[in-house]
């Protein structure tokens, strides 16, 4: 755990009462789950969610596209969700974004890119809300913020900062996996059609035998993956600002229906205590070796909105809505964000956020929810309480009442994940670097990150970094050293 220095003060909350722990949530033993009793943690997630109006805090520059995926092959094996079986045709939504900018900025800054999705279902919607990478930046919901603020603008003079940036991640080993990817070739895809999409968590699959299954999803583009290099992203950052949202829509518009294929990683229940690292860890990636990929069905987005406030900006996606046969892992940034998107949501664009059209379900809604505002449809309900005399809906015990969970017990603390014999956070990054990229890729990296870092970052933040990359990699690290220090 990171110990404040004696002559720094220690950290409040809002009320002035010292905090426990700046990186680790409340939980029952070191896997989860968290407490809601964690005030400090949910303190930081509403005050953070209430920071901008009213564009979204993160991933506010957008575009998107609705479309239909259809399912290609059985996996009802592992899962009893309607929209996986066999044969079926899904009406859905989708909503790519970069991540620090804000609504004005340039679709081609360095940056991760959000990949939202939203299926309107036979029960109700559900939304897969994932990024262009397989990892984070961090893996707990404590930290989260303060790494969002690290990579915004400065307080005191408005401008973005390269140093705050690197001061977070060096302090931040676990950024280490996520740093190699944001600054490597994917960091600033051609277009949004050119990337892939991952769910990045981990998610429960349960099927109609009510086995469960650990499943990470990869959305892979069937356009091909294509990028751009840092001279050509800088130069369309002040030529074409636009360049992905108008690419997006124009694609669409002339028939060019850009589509990707889903593929899941099925890892069976009963492998996740043992395996050589933790499998919830959103800094990790499961070796394909282990859990190969399995087809699953494709999206093709063919209709743009008519209006893009609408539909676009007014769209809202949260992990929390997951449909029968589809629940959480023990990941903690996964069970943080449950809270998180529906609490901004609620905030940015009302508590009826449902009853906008992109969020509108396309099955029955039996909900007990009333007024409150920009309430557009009345109370469906006569007597709104349950349970009730009067017809009113009841809960489908016996048909969905099974619960998608896990078994878990242990003391209340307040720790990093350390049970499995592989759980470092810098192993995988240093092993895309030695294994997954060329000698071309390893160039790009490394010319990235140097002039990255000589971009207004001050030499005891250079130093960490330097020591940071040595750690992923000694030769890649001892490269970037020699571009930095002018050797």
């Amino acid at each position: 755990m990171t110990q404040a220095p004696q002559s720094v003060p220690w950290t409040t909350t809002n009320a002035g009462i010292p905090v426990e722990s700046d990186e680790h949530s409340l939980t029952v033993g070191p896997d989860g789950p968290i407490l809601l009793q964690d005030h400090y943690l949910i303190e930081k997630m509403a005050q953070f969610n209430r920071e901008r109006v009213p564009e979204r805090v993160v991933h506010a520059k957008g575009s998107g596209a609705y479309g239909v995926f259809e399912v290609t092959n059985d996996v009802s094996q592992f899962t009893k969700a309607d929209l996986f079986q066999p044969g079926r045709r899904t009406e859905m939504l989708a909503r790519f974004s970069t991540v620090a900018g804000e609504l004005g900025s340039p679709d081609t800054w360095r940056d991760p890119r959000g990949f939202a999705l939203k299926f309107y279902t036979e029960h109700g919607n559900y939304d897969l809300v994932g990024n262009n990478t397989p990892v984070f930046f961090v893996r707990d919901p404590q930290k989260f913020q303060d790494f969002i603020r690290s990579q915004k603008r400065r307080p005191d003079n408005g401008m973005r900062d390269n140093n705050m940036q690197w001061d977070f991640w060096t302090l931040s080993p676990e950024s280490a996996h996520m740093v190699t990817w944001l600054m490597g070739d994917r960091g600033v895809p051609k277009t949004y059609r050119h990337m892939n999409g991952y769910s990045s968590h981990t998610y429960m699959w349960v099927n109609g035998g009510g086995e469960k299954f650990w499943v990470k999803y990869h959305i892979k583009t069937d356009q091909g993956i294509e990028f751009l290099t840092q001279e050509e992203a800088d130069h369309l950052a002040g030529a074409d600002a636009d360049l992905h949202r108008r690419d997006l829509w124009e694609a669409v518009e002339r028939g060019e229906h850009p589509s990707w294929t889903m593929h899941v990683q099925v890892m069976p229940f009963e492998d996740a205590p043992d395996y050589r690292f933790n499998p919830f860890d959103l800094t990790k990636v499961w070796p394909h070796g282990d859990y190969p990929l399995i087809e699953v069905g494709r999206m093709t987005l063919d209709k743009n909105p008519e209006d893009h406030f609408v539909h676009i900006e007014q769209s809202a996606f949260e992990p929390s809505n997951m449909v029968p046969g589809i629940g959480p892992s023990p990941d903690k940034m996964l069970l943080g964000r449950l809270f998180s998107y529906p609490d901004t949501h609620r905030y940015r664009i009302g508590p009826n956020y449902n009853q906008l059209p992109p969020n509108r379900p396309r099955s029955a809604v039996n909900s007990y929810a009333k007024d409150g505002p920009m309430r557009y449809d009345p109370a469906n309900v006569a007597m709104p309480y349950a349970p009730n005399s009067y017809g009113g809906p009841a809960a489908a015990v016996q048909q969905f009442g099974d619960v998608a969970g896990w078994e878990t017990a242990g003391e209340m603390v307040r720790e990093a994940y350390r049970l499995h014999r592989e759980d470092d956070d810098f192993g995988q990054a240093g092993a895309m670097v030695r294994n997954v990229l060329d000698d071309a890729a390893r160039d790009r990296l490394v010319s990235n990150v140097s002039g990255h870092l000589l971009n207004g970052v001050t030499r005891q933040v250079v130093d960490r970094a330097l020591q940071y990359w040595r750690n992923v990699d000694k030769n890649l690290g001892d490269r970037i050293a020699g571009r930095v220090n002018g050797g």
